[in-house]
């Protein structure tokens, strides 16, 4: 988040949450820092334990940061979506975990129908922790898989075998854990599109509900975990972009649904009916069937989206720890909104979710005249010349073969790669 700043910080923060609507649904998003292994394509901010040291300071501090933000809210926050991103949330121990889960249920709201979900590692997954995670009351999964293809999986430091996953799969079924998702990765080291077909027809084997199919990002300057790949093994834009087209061709032959620019889901998915009722959402996780206006990023880096604009807490552990022992939250930096912000996202959304953007009414719904708007993005012209894109009275649309160029489409809204101000 290269524009966020540090004079939006503890103060900044606790005054927002005390501005939230006591009625209004939240969602919630949980971050844990660890791994029992390190994934060299991951850039995530994780690290390595094999100790339960570091997990339970880690855990105290996140039961103290719950109860101070908890504080701020004139009474108990309406939970519809709680998310245990990572990291791999399930290194935390299964009591552990479910003091967790009760202590958020003590200081939220929690609906009957909440989606609660979590990633999980395969080959460190317990039947233990299944059962655990039955009686917390999780009810969707994010199964990380990558690749299945073993050269691919030596390649990046994740081997991960198809009867770990298929295992891990049946046990979450047979203890109520119906939703699953899959991550599939396409661009890392040694992969073909014959392997990346392959590795879907396994993942399909299995039937998830829905999957997010993402682009590795090589960027050792910033990762130093990816230095360990062989960058002459990566494959280039062009193999990229037909791994991609390849994957997406077959989950759509399966009957799944393109959601977006990277996702798919089963017809009967919440994404897949948010996407046909106009409802779908995009956030800093992917694409989303929550309406929650607000999300309350709770762990060390998380993000949170308030009514004002977005937190981001301290990524390093130490500094996390260090601000809520003072008693105040996290807070290390993040954005305020402003009304023009708040106009291009909802347009930078529409098109990222539903690949067309009826420009002049969202600008009528923000207050704003769309001509200005439409004038300044000069990447438009360009796009619709190009035949991306069709334009008519303000009104975009995305063609359906050039649906992988959405983010080139998005960014011309995006004022923080054009700089111009449209009032």
């Amino acid at each position: 988040m290269p524009d966020f700043s540090a004079t939006v910080g503890a103060k900044t923060c606790e005054t927002w949450l005390r501005r939230l609507p006591p009625d209004d649904p939240v969602s919630l998003y949980i971050h844990v820092p660890f791994c029992r292994a390190i994934c060299w394509y991951c850039g995530f901010p994780t690290s390595l334990t094999r100790s339960e040291r570091p997990i339970r300071k880690y855990l105290a501090t996140l039961h103290a940061e719950i109860r101070l933000v908890a504080e701020q809210a004139p009474r108990a926050l309406p939970v519809s979506d709680v998310h245990f991103g990572g990291g791999t949330p399930t290194t935390i121990a299964p009591a552990d975990f479910l003091a967790l889960m009760a202590l958020l249920r003590r200081c939220f709201a929690f609906s009957k129908s909440a989606t609660i979900a979590i990633e999980i590692d395969p080959r460190a997954f317990t039947a233990e922790m299944v059962e655990t995670l039955q009686v917390a009351g999780v009810n969707r999964a994010s199964i990380g898989v990558q690749s299945f293809d073993g050269v691919v999986q030596r390649s990046v430091n994740r081997v991960q075998s198809e009867v770990q996953t298929a295992s891990v799969v049946e046990s979450l079924r047979q203890h109520g854990i119906s939703r699953i998702n899959f991550d599939l990765l396409f661009g890392l080291p040694h992969q073909t599109v014959r392997s990346c077909v392959d590795s879907t027809r396994t993942a399909l084997a299995m039937r998830p509900d829905r999957l997010a199919v993402f682009g590795y990002a090589h960027v050792p300057s910033y990762m130093k975990r990816q230095r360990q790949i062989d960058e002459t093994a990566l494959p280039d834009n062009l193999a990229r972009a037909e791994q991609a087209a390849a994957i997406a061709d077959t989950l759509v032959s399966a009957g799944y649904r393109q959601i977006g620019l990277d996702h798919f889901a089963l017809p009967n998915d919440e994404l897949a009916l948010a996407q046909k009722a106009g409802q779908l959402r995009r956030n800093s996780l992917g694409y989303s069937a929550d309406t929650c206006k607000t999300v309350i990023g709770l762990g060390p880096s998380a993000i949170g989206r308030l009514r004002e604009g977005y937190v981001q807490n301290e990524s390093a552990t130490a500094s996390y720890h260090q601000h809520i022992q003072a008693g105040r939250p996290a807070t290390s930096k993040g954005y305020c909104l402003s009304p023009e912000d708040r106009l291009r996202a909802a347009i930078i959304e529409r098109l990222m979710c539903d690949l067309q953007a009826d420009v002049p009414a969202i600008c009528a719904a923000h207050g704003f005249d769309p001509i200005p708007l439409l004038n300044s993005a000069d990447r438009l012209g360009m796009l619709a010349e190009d035949g991306i894109v069709d334009i008519e009275e303000g009104f975009i649309r995305v063609k359906q073969e050039h649906r992988f160029l959405v983010r080139a489409v998005a960014a011309a809204f995006d004022t923080y790669l054009d700089r111009i101000p449209i009032n």
